[in-house]
């Protein structure tokens, strides 16, 4: 799926830059309407946060080390969709901005994540998937007609699914499913755009867009209170930098 996503992603960019650079240039007027929706589609690229930090405890009457795993050796790159509506404010380059996003990674490989008496131990995640609401303001500037350039700032809140995860030693002969390794929790994001927008005609245009999202630490599960793993669950904000391309239609 991870494979798949970065693919079709790359398919669209490529299709946005093609039919940009086809498509001829046309003076763009203003339409006496000071509204626009959008719709993109894209990956996330984590670069920094943990699923799980370090902690020392027992599980099953033995002792166990757990090891730190970053979003990016569990996850790696995922899904990043996002709509949006905007508003011009009258006489100006400022637009006032409410977006939709929905991100979504699969846990696709078994992860060792310490050891259990004398066997390693791998945990299965669950995958991750946010759904966040994010109020903000876009800066446009017209390089020309058909060029746009644009940076944006924003903060929201979204909502993210609860984690699970299949602890297995091997060695041990242990498995254990761990339901709810983080709960459903209620997240803070804020983060920064900047993108261009090629202009298709008086109403309709592409953009490509890269940016920086941060979404706060997930809610700490009290199943592992008393086991000396509940630091497992510290850190576990998210850094990402998603990659976008859609179109845009101003009314």
């Amino acid at each position: 799926m991870r494979h798949l996503t970065r693919r079709f992603a790359f398919a669209l960019l490529l299709g946005a830059a093609m039919v940009a650079a086809a498509t001829p240039a046309h003076a763009q007027t203003t339409t006496g309407s000071p509204w626009s929706v959008d719709f993109g589609i894209g990956w996330d690229n984590d670069i920094a946060g943990n699923i799980n930090s370090s902690a020392i405890g027992t599980l099953n009457n033995q002792s166990v080390v757990i090891l730190k795993n970053t979003y990016e050796e569990v996850y790696g790159t995922g899904l990043h969709v996002r709509a949006g509506v905007g508003y011009r404010l009258q006489d100006s380059t400022t637009e006032l901005r409410v977006a939709l996003t929905f991100q979504s990674l699969d846990a696709d490989y078994v992860t060792p994540i310490g050891d259990i008496g004398v066997s390693n131990l791998y945990a299965q995640y669950s995958d991750y998937q946010a759904l966040l609401l994010d109020f903000g303001a876009r800066k446009n500037h017209d390089f020309n007609d058909r060029f746009t350039g644009y940076g944006e700032g924003f903060i929201g809140i979204g909502f993210v699914d609860k984690i699970d995860a299949t602890l297995v030693a091997p060695g041990a002969n242990y498995i254990q499913q761990a339901n709810d390794l983080y709960d459903q929790s209620v997240a803070f994001s804020l983060g920064a755009n900047g993108g261009v927008l090629f202009k298709q005609n008086d109403h309709l245009g592409i953009f490509l867009q890269l940016g920086l999202r941060w979404v706060s630490g997930l809610a700490e599960v009290d199943d592992l209170v008393g086991t000396g793993l509940d630091t497992m669950n510290d850190k576990s904000s998210r850094w990402t930098v998603p990659f976008v391309a859609g179109i845009k239609y101003g009314f």
